[in-house]
């Protein structure tokens, strides 16, 4: 069953059905999905699907030569090689100038670092004859700094080659709602929260136990499906993973300066910088300042991935009571009395992309949506703004409580004194709550007229399409 992608998948079609050469670049974190999209792009369509090994350029030749014949000529599969990388082209240009075919290469950057001339290759050969001829080209790659860099880059032989790009991104909370079943609301957030929207471990949920069950057989087992998921994930990407290990552990602890991060890991903070960059390109990691500003001092590091960001706070520390058969005991006693602490994160990314999905709605059409935090000069403290966005004279305003107490007037008054620090002609506020609001908060939100509150469950309104 096939949930989700659309619009990627319209887009695909789309340009298949021009007949005439395209090449689609797809990039994204693993688990992501890109392959199972492409997979499903290529069905029943006269598709070459090779996936590059991280091994020589003579065996990823082989591999690649027993995938061609085994799609185009069966006679030859198993035991015809192509000599070189230029035939192996030639061969693609002749069949696909005849008709329609899809060649797709998963794991690009495998390919290129084994034999480096590969970009160059293709690019020869698209500028020679295969951007006449009827070939549907796809590169695909999880490394996201490789595929931007050395496939999308200008530096890159290819660049300017490609016709589309696809970064392939974690399912928002609102296209995650397939794979929840009967949850209720509120576990379906935190399984969301859990998740980070990644479709492969979405796919691992089992709605026919609870949320605590779920929690317990995918993380707190040592058979876990998830249980030493990022601790592989880091060492198959990234060389000194215990490096790696202690500056993702410092972020999901709180850590979130440059500084703060290289002082616990005990590292310079320039080469700190240097890790945090790969683990940015990775998608683990993001860099934010705040909505207002194009270059700050004040930017902190976030894990961008929030699978990553529950693992290393209640499995990582934990992995020693969890390897002694006592994950029941861990969520008890360490994550059921923090988990509402650890979506606060979570409801506000759930927030952010409500704000998106119902954009039409907004106030005023915005381009941009996030967190803004500064200094408060009257009060002499500082402030943190969930949500802000902004565009001419109209800005909107958002807090994000996730909570069982219903959010009182103090919420809306606290942020109504925030909106202050800035000059906007028309101020919009919004509150988010899990819970509700009280009837004091209900009055004054009435009495302004500029305010907007939504509890969670007036926010799953939202309607996605799913393909199955």
């Amino acid at each position: 069953m096939f949930y989700g992608r659309e619009k990627e998948l319209k887009k695909l079609n789309q340009m298949y059905g021009s007949d005439k050469f395209e090449f689609a670049v797809f990039y994204g974190r693993r688990r992501v999905g890109k392959t199972t999209l492409i997979r499903e792009f290529c069905k029943g369509k006269n598709a070459i699907y090779f996936v590059a090994r991280e091994a020589s350029g003579e065996v990823n030749l082989q591999n690649f030569s027993a995938d061609v014949f085994g799609a185009k000529d069966k006679d030859k599969s198993g035991n015809s090689y192509f000599p070189d990388w230029e035939k192996a082209f030639e061969y693609i240009y002749n069949i696909s100038i005849q008709e329609r075919t899809i060649l797709v290469i998963d794991e690009y950057p495998y390919l290129a670092g084994s034999y480096r001339p590969i970009s160059s290759i293709i690019q020869a050969h698209i500028d020679m004859g295969l951007k006449d001829s009827k070939l549907f080209l796809i590169l695909c790659g999880s490394s996201m700094s490789f595929m931007e860099y050395q496939v999308l880059g200008y530096k890159s032989p290819l660049y300017g080659r490609r016709t589309a790009q696809f970064r392939v991104r974690p399912f928002t909370y609102f296209q995650s709602l397939p794979f929840f079943g009967g949850f209720n609301n509120e576990d379906k957030a935190v399984l969301y929260g859990i998740t980070g929207g990644i479709p492969e471990y979405l796919s691992k949920i089992n709605a026919n136990i609870s949320l605590k069950e779920n929690i317990i057989s995918l993380y707190l087992s040592d058979s876990g499906a998830l249980y030493e998921e990022p601790t592989n994930l880091i060492k198959q990407e990234l060389r000194e993973p215990a490096t790696y290990n202690g500056i993702i552990d410092a972020i999901a602890s709180g850590a979130s300066r440059l500084n703060e991060i290289a002082t616990k890991n005990g590292i310079e903070s320039n080469k700190c910088a240097k890790y945090l960059t790969s683990l940015m390109s990775l998608g683990i990691v993001k860099k934010e300042i705040p909505i207002t500003e194009t270059i700050s001092k004040k930017s902190i590091y976030l894990l961008e991935d929030q699978m990553f960001r529950f693992w290393y706070r209640f499995v990582f520390p934990n992995m020693s009571l969890i390897a002694s058969d006592l994950g029941e005991e861990v969520y008890v006693s360490k994550i059921e009395p923090q988990l509402s602490t650890f979506m606060g994160l979570a409801f506000e990314d759930i927030c952010k992309q409500y704000m998106y999905e119902n954009i039409k709605s907004a106030p005023f059409f915005f381009g941009n949506i996030g967190r803004w935090w500064g200094n408060n000069p009257k009060q002499k403290r500082q402030e943190e703004i969930d949500l802000m966005a902004f565009e001419g004279e109209n800005a909107l305003f958002g807090e994000c409580k996730w909570t069982n107490a219903l959010v009182d007037i103090d919420v809306l008054n606290d942020i109504l004194e925030q909106s202050k620090l800035f000059h906007y002609k028309n101020n919009y506020f919004y509150l988010f709550a899990k819970s509700g609001f009280t009837q004091q908060c209900v009055k004054r939100a009435k009495e302004l007229g500029s305010v907007t509150l939504l509890c969670f469950e007036e926010m799953q309104t939202v309607k996605q399409k799913i393909i199955i």
